[in-house]
C-alpha cells in the first residue's frame, strides 16, 4: 500500500467514525461509507500480505493476493477435508503467472491453522483434490465443462472472464477503472456447499444472489 493510499485511507476512517458518532450521516450515506471502507480494509490486507514485494502492480499480482485472502471468507463442508490438519490445496489452471505470484505469496502463511498447497494445472489435467480452482483466461473454450465438473467437488471456483458467472463460477475478477475487482454468485456457491462470509460480499463488485 502506498503512502498516499494509506493516508487517504486513514482519513476516510477518522471522517466516517466522526460522523458516524455525530449522528450526520443519512442510513443510505452510511451504508456507502462502510462499503468504501471495507474495501480499503480488504485492499489493505492484500497490501500487507505483499508487503516484501512494494511494487506489487501488476494484474497477476493482485488475482494471487486476492485468491489468498478469498481462503479466509469461504467455509467449506467439513468433508471437503480428509484430516483435520489436510491442507488447503489452491489450484491455478493455465495461468502461471498468476500461480508463480501465489506461490510466493503463501509460503510459510496457514489459512485456519491449515498448510496452504499451490498447484499448477495444464490442460487436461483434473482439479480433483482442489478446495480452490483458478481458471485462466486461455481456458475459455473449455470452461463450461470445467466449471460443470468441479461443482460437485465444493470447491470455489475463481475466473477472470466476461459473463462467466452464467457458466457456475462462484467468483469472477472484473476491471473496473483499471483496478481488480471481483464478482460472487451465492446460487454457485450454494451449489457448491460453500458459505461466503457477508465481510467478502460487503466488498464485492457485484453480488447474484439466490432466488427465493
Amino acid at each position: 500500500m502506498t503512502r498516499s493510499l494509506y493516508l487517504r485511507l486513514l482519513k476516510l476512517i477518522h471522517t466516517f467514525i466522526r460522523g458516524w458518532r455525530r449522528g450526520s450521516f443519512s442510513e443510505a450515506l452510511r451504508q456507502r461509507r462502510r462499503r468504501v471502507l471495507m474495501a480499503g480494509v480488504l485492499l489493505g490486507l492484500s497490501g500487507l500480505a505483499c508487503a516484501d514485494n512494494p511494487s506489487m502492480t501488476t494484474e497477476s499480482k493482485v488475482k494471487a493476493a486476492f485468491l489468498f485472502k478469498f481462503t479466509n471468507y469461504v467455509d467449506w463442508p467439513p468433508a471437503a477435508f480428509e484430516l483435520q490438519d489436510s491442507p488447503l490445496v489452491i489450484s491455478v489452471m493455465e495461468a502461471d503467472d498468476v500461480a508463480s505470484e501465489l506461490s510466493r505469496l503463501v509460503a510459510g502463511r496457514t489459512v485456519n491453522n491449515r498448510a496452504i498447497v499451490v498447484r499448477r494445472l495444464g490442460a487436461g489435467d483434473s482439479a480433483t483434490g482442489s478446495h480452490v480452482l483458478f481458471v485462466g483466461s486461455s481456458a475459455s473454450g473449455r470452461l463450461a465443462r470445467i466449471l460443470a465438473s468441479a461443482r460437485p467437488q465444493g470447491m470455489l471456483t475463481v475466473t477472470e472472464l466476461d459473463d462467466t458467472l452464467a457458466f457456475g463460477s462462484v467468483i469472477n475478477f472484473v476491471l473496473i477503472d483499471d483496478q481488480v475487482r471481483f464478482d460472487v454468485s451465492l446460487p454457485a456457491a450454494e451449489k457448491s456447499n460453500l458459505k461466503i462470509s457477508s465481510r467478502l460480499l460487503t466488498v464485492a463488485h457485484q453480488v447474484v444472489q439466490v432466488t427465493p
